[in-house]
């Protein structure tokens, strides 16, 4: 489907092509953080080239120091600089000052909570105890540490650091970690131990990613009783693609790992975008069979890089490449599309500063009314954050209001932007927010509107010369794409898949669904059974908004080369997000192309009206800002206008947090159902979403959730028991077909919804066949509560019947979980690791409910 509407205007007359500068690539170790500017302009960051020193060994401190060119010289800001609260990035870039006005989120003080973020210090015990542990080296108590010990201590910080950029948490074991049961127990120093080696493992890959990271060589500064360590880390890493992934020709030639079951199976991948490509080449890396099937024509899904060529015979070789879609990288540091984009050598243009504002009449806005004004908008979003803060301790269950409401609601009651241009310049920055979030102020959570703040990637903005779809072009090489097949139907059942074309049917193992959430919300692929309610209420929950573009390409750049952005004041607040920022390519497309955005309800509108309306509107708006300083505007050679909303791939750009979702709904989103059907995509990111990055990383998330699956399956082969859900396939006498849903066994998360015991986090399953106070039960902690009482994570233990009511009198999950380790010996382990004892429980579990 076409992403775009071309509008042709007259030929302009001749004139002299201005000079443009050549593309400047970025140093990589650019200390400004980033925000995820998504579908619109961009979804991913670039760089992280971070430089790793062994922990184990004396050596040089480890940091992001590997350049890929000089960056260019910043130029000054114009407004004032918006102050930043910590994030989970702060510690990875301390370097970092205020955000820029075109980012896509600004962060306030007071706005994110920084609780959980903990930093290892180079002066710190633990980083010095991790390191004497782990060398032989023991602390000597009442004596000061040596320098070599120091250094090392320093060393292990940095290592912990990049691990951080990269995800993972300084001095924990993840979520995913958790459930791949890296480790028999959770805890201690083998943990402690474990962190260090993962680090330094990170760090090894991050210094070099062009040669894949084997096993031996962080095994070669490691003491050899380490080795399982090692072993557990080394593999975690490289089935999650936190190492040896991407397009480096040494990591191309890494042979495939053995298959989890033979023969092979196979994997459906619905959908040719980040996501999609990223699985299945990581899925075929794990010994997986992969096809992938796209209903447009080509590959990228809401990344589009259009070639704009002129017609006109005084300017015959004027070419440029435009992003339709994504387009602005952000947050280089630690990012995967970073890692990619040194491997292939694509130069990094660093985004410049400055960014212009101008009155309707064509006037700059003045400095001090500009930095009096932001700092005011700043001040108006503090006051939202501790509104929401009041009604969180208040109200138990909480309660949910439009963002936009509660903003207009304190500036009216603290006189904010009370004059007519001061109004208008508050209005630029409102229709900032609403490109940040691809949505009207009012659509959005006041609660959750920016729950993905603390895990934002630091680094600069940057733009990949050539556009983005090289990316994409490099990802799909070699990959089974099937092109124009709508999907119209995902069957699945005990014996496998069937994914449903308009033209043909496709049979596999699993199927990985990587489609937009907005294909999702207008319902037209059936899924037979239905999703999980709990799913279809999550779809229907989040926000999946609109942002367009109209890309010009000119027979020369009019604007100064020397900027990158500036924006557009209006009159009508209902019309401020029409044409309110400017995106200058000149420096990276090969063209003078200039590029106007869409933002909140006038990117509804706009689709409402033709091409040539809008690139008329575009063209007064900016010789209403040149023409006053006697800069002729020409006409562009060529214009497109997107049309996001109305394309039947996407019905819009990326996804946002509505009124009444949160970011759980994110989490809900990515489950799979039944280890059949797995999702991936922005809207499954709940850290990364509405970017390019987060869908690639969602990618290789389901990638190495449907490897556990089929080990799973491997593992059960011979068992009698049968998947949950058994569908029959039935014609009827008319031609249509019915299915016939059958249950055939029962859900061990169907059980725990009405426990035995439930307290806080914990929930308890007894044991049927008998009532002795000695007897054995399922014990389930949640970890990461959802709103709904269930838990994004859980771990399972056995614990005696008699001491459930010994937990359910203590006061608080933490004291509980000390009280059930230390007096009660219950450790919690994944469902698969509870040995012969949990699995024989739970089978007499599930056979009463069955009767």
């Amino acid at each position: 489907m076409e992403e775009g509407s071309e509008a042709q205007p007259p030929h302009p007359p001749n004139a002299e092509a201005v000079e443009r500068p050549s593309p400047v690539p970025m140093d990589q170790d650019e200390g400004q953080e980033a925000a995820a500017e998504p579908m619109e302009d961009g979804e991913a960051a670039a760089g992280d080239a971070s430089e790793a020193a062994d922990p184990m060994e004396d050596g040089e401190a480890a940091g992001d120091s590997t350049p890929a060119a000089e960056p260019m010289e910043d130029d000054a800001p114009t407004s004032s600089p918006t102050p930043s609260a910590p994030s989970a990035t702060a510690a990875v870039d301390d370097s970092t000052i205020a955000r820029k006005r075109r980012r896509r989120k600004k962060q306030f003080p007071g706005m994110i909570p920084t609780a959980g973020v903990r930093v290892l210090r180079g002066s710190s015990s633990s980083s010095a105890h991790n390191a004497a542990h782990l060398t032989g080296v023991p602390r000597r108590r009442g004596r000061p540490p040596t320098s070599s010990s120091l250094r090392l201590a320093r060393e292990l910080d940095s290592e912990a650091l990049i691990a951080l950029a990269a995800g993972f948490p300084a001095d924990s074991l993840s979520e995913d970690e958790i459930a791949a049961a890296v480790l028999p127990r959770i805890g201690g120093t083998e943990q402690a131990n474990y962190l260090v080696v993962r680090n330094h493992i990170v760090a090894l890959w991050r210094s070099n990613p062009l040669s894949p990271v084997a096993a031996n060589a962080a095994l070669a500064s490691i003491r050899s009783e380490h080795a399982p360590l090692v072993a557990a880390a080394h593999s975690f890493l490289s089935e999650h693609a936190y190492i040896n992934f991407g397009l480096a020709p040494a990591v191309l030639l890494l042979p495939p790992r053995p298959p989890p079951s033979f023969p092979p199976p196979s994997v459906l991948i619905v959908g040719a975008g980040f996501a999609g490509l990223g699985a299945a080449r990581h899925l075929m890396a794990l010994g997986f069979k992969v096809a992938v099937i796209e209903g447009r024509l080509r590959p990228g899904g809401r990344v589009f890089t259009k070639t704009m060529r002129s017609s006109a015979a005084d300017y015959p070789d004027t070419v440029a490449a435009a992003d339709l879609g994504g387009s602005v990288l952000t947050g280089i540091n630690g990012n995967p599309l970073g890692v990619i984009a040194r491997q292939l050598g694509f130069p990094l243009h660093k985004v410049r500063d400055k960014c212009p504002l101008y009155l309707p009449d064509g006037r700059p806005v003045n400095p001090d009314m500009d930095a009096r004004v932001e700092a005011a908008f700043n001040q108006l979003l503090d006051k939202v954050c501790q509104l929401r803060q009041v009604i969180a301790d208040g109200v138990p269950h909480g309660v949910d209001l439009s963002l936009g409401m509660a903003l207009e609601a304190f500036r009216a009651a603290h006189g904010v932007a009370a004059e007519h241009e001061e109004r208008m310049l508050l209005d630029w920055h409102l229709a900032n927010l609403e490109y940040a979030n691809a949505a009207p102020l009012a659509d959005l959570s006041m609660a959750f509107w920016d729950q993905d703040d603390p895990y934002e990637m630091g680094g600069d903005h940057c733009f990949i010369p050539g556009g983005n779809s090289q990316f994409i072009r490099a990802l799909a090489d070699g990959i089974p794409i099937f092109y124009g097949q709508n999907v119209r139907r995902i069957q699945y059942g005990r014996d496998g898949v069937m994914v449903h074309t308009d033209k043909q049917s496709f049979r596999g193992d699993m199927v990985l669904c990587t489609v937009p959430l907005g294909v999702l919300k207008k319902g037209d692929i059936k899924f037979v059974p239905e999703l999980p309610a709990q799913k279809k209420e999550a779809i229907q929950r989040l926000g999946f908004g609109l942002l367009n573009k109209v890309v010009m390409l000119f027979p020369y750049d009019f604007w100064d080369g020397r900027i990158d952005t500036f924006g557009h004041l209006t009159e009508d607040s209902c019309q401020r997000g029409e044409f309110f920022l400017f995106y200058s390519y000149s420096s990276v497309s090969g063209g003078p192309l200039l590029i106007a955005l869409v933002a909140g309800e006038s990117a509804v509108k706009f689709e409402q009206a033709s091409p040539m309306e809008n690139v008329e509107k575009v063209l007064e708006t900016l010789r209403k800002i040149f023409s006053p300083k006697g800069i002729e505007v020409p006409n562009p050679l060529q214009a497109i206008c997107t049309r996001w909303g109305t394309d039947k791939f996407t019905y819009g750009s990326y996804s946002y947090v509505a009124i009444g979702a949160s970011g759980d709904d994110y989490d809900i989103l990515a489950e799979s159902v039944h280890d059949r059907v797995f999702f991936a995509g922005e809207a499954t990111n709940r850290r990364y979403p509405a970017t390019m990055h987060g869908a690639l990383l969602s990618g290789y998330r389901e990638a190495a959730n449907i490897l556990r699956a089929a080990r799973r399956r491997a593992k059960k082969v011979d068992s009698p028991e049968k998947m949950d859900i058994n569908v029959e396939v039935k014609v009827d006498v008319n031609g249509e077909v019915k299915d016939n849903v059958k249950d055939s066994n029962i859900d061990l998360d169907d059980l725990f919804r009405s426990p035995d015991a439930a307290f806080g986090g914990f929930s308890v399953l007894h044991d049927p066949a008998t009532s002795e106070p000695d007897s054995v039960s399922l014990l389930r902690v949640g970890i990461g509560a959802r709103k709904l009482g269930s838990g994004s994570l859980f771990l399972y233990g056995l614990i005696m019947r008699k001491n459930v009511a010994v937990l359910a009198a203590i006061e608080g999950d933490e004291q509980r979980l000390s009280t059930m380790y230390r007096d009660f010996g219950t450790k919690l382990v994944g469902l698969d690791s509870l040995g012969d004892a949990g699995e024989s429980l739970i089978s007499r579990i599930k056979a009463a409910a069955r009767k």
